[in-house]
């Protein structure tokens, strides 16, 4: 891997649908909404892939970005769709998801591992049969309590806790093009290093 892949498909992971916009469990949803406002791109709804699609040139790149319209612990067949279609390697893809193992206010990118837990990640890993794409993962703390997981992500954070994580998803943005151009070592650097 000499970190040089240029990425082609960006998916934001979250929940169809108003009652869940502001969830924990959305900020993958919101994060790409974000990069599509900052591009003027703008979502269509795109059954063949079960999700709202845009796509443009980003930083000399042509990317496309999905939102998967089904539910969280069945996104796997809307990326699975995806991939297949536009034959995208596993490589050349950032999933943007909710992290429980980290605080509000870190985000952090890795390349593969396993999906700890993550309903979305594991079924697209089950989808693509590879665990090799990068993430994004978006803090957002852990209740403390396995139980109380479902409840903790299906809710929105607390007002301090929306701020850090709204400012660990700005600082992801500001690196947003340093891993579409496959310049990852640089994009850690920089994001872990905040």
């Amino acid at each position: 891997m000499n970190g040089m892949t240029a990425i082609r498909l960006i998916v934001g992971l979250g929940n169809p649908g108003r009652e869940y916009e502001t969830t924990r469990h959305n900020v993958g949803f919101r994060w790409v909404d974000e990069l599509a406002r900052l591009q003027k791109l703008s979502f269509k709804n795109e059954t063949k892939f079960h999700g709202l699609t845009a796509r443009g040139q980003l930083h000399g790149h042509e990317v496309l970005l999905l939102k998967p319209q089904t539910f969280m612990n069945v996104s796997g067949r809307a990326v699975g769709a995806l991939v297949q279609f536009y034959k995208i390697e596993p490589a050349e893809m950032l999933v943007v998801h909710d992290e429980l193992d980290l605080p509000p206010g870190v985000a952090r990118l890795k390349m593969g591992g396993g999906h700890g837990g993550h309903n979305g990640l594991k079924d697209i890993i089950a989808h693509l049969g590879s665990k090799d794409f990068w993430r994004l993962r978006v803090g957002i703390g852990h209740p403390g309590d396995r139980t109380e997981v479902t409840n903790y992500v299906l809710n929105d954070p607390l007002r301090e806790e929306r701020e850090l994580i709204d400012e660990a998803m700005q600082q992801a943005q500001n690196i947003a093009h340093l891993v579409i151009e496959g310049k990852t070592e640089a994009a850690m650097l920089k994001l872990h290093s905040n």
